[in-house]
Parts: C-alpha cells; sequence; structure tokens
C-alpha cells in the first residue's frame, strides 16, 4: 500500500469512495457460502480496518445494505451493485473488499478462512492467460467459453 493514507478506493460507478490510513493491510480470502453468494465468486478478498483508519470521502447516501439475523452484512452501492465497505458486525471496524482498492494498491494475503466450504474447481496447469483483451477480442472469447460458434450481435 501506498505510504501515508493515500491508499483509495471507489466502487464500479464511483459513486461511493473511501481511503485508508494504513500502510499495509493484512488480506483475508474467504470461502464461505456467504462471501460466495455476495461476491459472485469462488472466494472474496478483504481486509479489516480500523473504523479510526479508514474514511469514506463520498457517496454514503447511494450505500445500500441488506443484513443477517447473524449479523452478517452486505453493503452495496444502489447505482452500480458494487459491496462497498461496511462496519464490521457493529464493531470499531470495516471490511473493505480488495477489490475496490486503486490498481496500485498492494497488500499481502495472510490467511483463508472457511476453506472446507471451497468449490471443486479445477485449474489446469496449461491454462490460456492474456494480458489484456483474449486473442480474437472478446466476443471470440464469450463463444469460446460458452461453446457457441454463433456470430454476436
Amino acid at each position: 500500500m501506498q505510504g501515508g493514507g493515500k491508499v483509495k478506493g471507489k466502487c464500479l460507478c464511483g459513486s461511493v469512495s473511501f481511503r485508508l490510513l494504513i500502510d499495509d493491510p493484512k488480506i483475508y480470502q474467504c470461502f464461505c457460502s456467504l462471501c460466495q453468494k455476495q461476491s459472485g465468486t469462488e472466494s472474496n478478498l478483504a481486509t479489516i480496518v480500523p473504523e479510526m483508519k479508514f474514511e469514506f470521502l463520498s457517496g454514503t447516501g447511494a450505500i445500500s445494505s441488506w443484513s443477517k439475523d447473524t449479523g452478517f452484512t452486505s453493503d452495496f452501492c444502489k447505482y452500480c451493485g458494487s459491496p462497498v465497505p461496511n462496519r464490521l458486525r457493529n464493531k470499531a471496524f470495516f471490511w473493505v473488499p480488495v477489490g475496490l482498492l486503486n490498481s496500485d494498491a498492494s497488500g499481502k494475503v495472510t490467511s483463508r478462512i472457511y476453506t472446507d466450504s471451497k468449490r471443486s474447481i479445477i485449474c489446469v496447469h496449461e491454462i490460456e492467460e492474456f494480458g489484456e483483451a483474449p486473442d480474437g477480442g472478446i466476443d471470440s472469447h464469450i463463444n469460446k467459453i460458452s461453446g457457441s460458434s454463433r456470430p454476436l450481435a
């Protein structure tokens, strides 16, 4: 992370923005079923920041919230749907999704939790990787992944 609390983050549409006043966040990866459903992926990457080291810069009025009776809360931007930081179970900490941080932010994954809930996804060793758009463009990639050979409209 950048020093001096200059690490900023925002949702997809930019309505909700914030900054962290920490230099070296400890990132965790959670595989629980709630995080899978909330993120739409196999897991989430997040950090937990003391409230005195977290500051919303804009958009708190754009935040909608959903909570379970267990205390699990999912805050999200009501305009773009991005998960956004939220107070962690009424404690003096904020849960912050790492994917919202500026691209120059870095950190270290220090733990993985609820690994018994990992999905059975197999990653082959010889997998295609593209630094940018896949060869043939995104339409070609959609056809390849979906098994379709139809031209996309």
